[in-house]
């Protein structure tokens, strides 16, 4: 009713001299405003409140009204003739698989840090651990995700939803860490802002992608004092960590020993240190681990074995993982030469 009634006024008052163009303009302008508004539709923040659960498999499937069990029909997209209400009810499920993924997380034995930790939890960012507080891990493991919605813990959210959640997450990639003796960061690079007395506010420190990454790495890798650090970086994941490279140089140099992109969306010129112990596995239809075109200045492309994007970091674990064991030997003998020369002798 107000909304009408604003559309009429609003017509009556305008300036007679307004073209039909302008009118026409206002009048899909009040249109979508007021879809907007009409779209205040509650959804659950559960899981099994939109009728979902994830199998022994890992894939999300529709829970069973008779058996009240996780059963065998997939996601549906589809559940209106309107696809604005099919896409808000998809991002609305998005929204619960982050809280879903924050928990696996934890029941993995992992810790969340507060970032700031000196303001109110509510109103801070957070990142994830293997230990409540790093101190001087022998091989750290950092991993980034890349832009958009997603949070810590996945790297891509349409994959959790329509494949499987080792498809889509980290926790494969964070299980062979820790059983190859890595302690693991996970960045959430894309919390940057939360609701406050009704308002969207920053958090201080996490303004950004790059001001978290910054944020996270001075706090919680530098200051735990590493011996030495590996990264993962899929999509946008990249220009953050490009970005670190070129804040802490000396660190990266000195501590840095492999870093895994993954289809990275960074620009060359990527320092010639980096590029040395660096591998990014891109989109292609040839077999994982093949050698690709790379541009000047680069760092070094590999095939991920997949030629969709977000299905990258999935894909190319194996030779990811197998290049960091090689990157890690050449760091230790570089660290301890009397290794070689007794290898020599």
């Amino acid at each position: 009713m107000f909304f009408c009634h604003s559309l009429k006024s609003l017509l009556f008052n305008a300036n007679k001299t307004v073209n039909i163009f302008q009118y026409f303009t206002l009048i899909c302008l009040f249109i979508i405003i007021g879809a907007r508004m009409s779209s205040s539709k509650k959804y659950p923040d559960t899981l099994e409140g939109f009728g979902y659960g994830f199998n022994d498999e890992g894939k999300l499937r529709k829970i069973d009204e008779k058996t009240k069990k996780v059963g065998n029909e997939p996601f549906q997209f589809q559940i209106s003739s309107k696809h604005a209400e099919n896409q808000e009810h998809y991002e609305a499920i998005g929204e619960v698989i982050t809280e879903e993924v924050y928990k696996l997380l934890e029941a993995k034995g992992l810790y969340r840090l507060y970032v700031p930790d000196d303001i109110p939890k509510e109103e801070a960012s957070f990142v994830f651990s293997t230990k409540e507080k790093l101190d001087n891990p022998k091989k750290l493991m950092v991993l980034i995700h890349g832009s958009g919605v997603v949070r810590a813990g996945q790297w891509a959210r349409s994959l959790i939803i329509n494949d499987c959640l080792n498809a889509g997450t980290q926790l494969p990639y964070i299980e062979r860490a820790v059983k190859e003796n890595y302690e693991v960061l996970i960045m959430n690079t894309n919390l940057n802002s939360v609701m406050k007395d009704g308002k969207r506010k920053d958090i201080k420190g996490s303004e950004t992608p790059t001001k978290h990454a910054d944020t996270v790495w001075k706090k919680f890798v530098i200051d735990s004092n590493p011996e030495s650090v590996a990264i993962v970086a899929h999509s946008y994941g990249g220009v953050v960590t490009v970005d670190l490279a070129n804040r802490y140089p000396t660190f990266f140099k000195e501590k840095v020993f492999a870093v895994g992109f993954t289809d990275s969306v960074h620009y060359h010129n990527v320092p010639q240190y980096l590029q040395e112990i660096s591998r990014n596995w891109v989109t292609s239809s040839e077999p994982l681990d093949t050698p690709m075109k790379t541009r000047t200045n680069d760092v070094p492309c590999f095939s991920a074995g997949h030629n969709k994007h977000e299905y990258t970091s999935w894909s190319c674990i194996q030779a990811l993982f197998k290049f960091f064991a090689t990157q890690y030997e050449k760091h230790t003998d570089l660290e301890n030469p009397s290794k070689k020369v007794k290898t020599d002798l």
